[in-house]
């Protein structure tokens, strides 16, 4: 809700072309990393810990790179859409294939799950603030 509110209040980005997408893709990127991070201290709580070793380390490349991406799309004076549309298409693909680690792990841990969930949610906001912005570029 605090993003929304900041980005609709910041004096260049009010009301702007895919003001909306982009601050959902802002809020589903810290979402997202904050699960990754709880996903991975999760897996190395678990009995299992060997197995989930890619696990954690896909769910804290996710993290760092959704953190980027929501601190450089929150950013809004000026403009360095080929830096953003680079980050868009490296989150997403993080995304995915954090999903796609999580999911094979969901059955027996259910923050995996959770984790899966919030990847597949951000991946498809980050595409969508993707196809808007280069949409603007063109």
């Amino acid at each position: 809700m605090h993003v929304q509110q900041m980005m609709t209040l910041h004096p260049q980005a009010r009301g702007g072309p895919g003001q909306e997408i982009l601050t959902r893709c802002v809020e589903a990127a810290y979402d997202c990393a904050q699960i990754c991070i709880a996903c991975a201290d999760a897996c190395l709580g678990e009995d299992d810990v060997v197995r989930l070793r890619q696990c954690i380390r896909l769910d804290l490349d996710c993290a760092d790179i959704c953190l980027a991406t929501g601190s450089t799309a929150t950013r809004r004076t000026g403009a360095n859409t080929p830096t953003l549309i680079r980050l868009l298409e490296t989150c997403a693909t993080a995304c995915a294939t954090c999903a796609q680690e999580c999911s094979m792990h969901a059955a027996d841990h259910p923050h995996c799950r959770l984790c899966a969930d919030a990847c597949h949610r951000c991946e498809d906001l980050c595409r969508q603030a993707l196809t808007m912005l280069q949409a603007t570029v063109q």
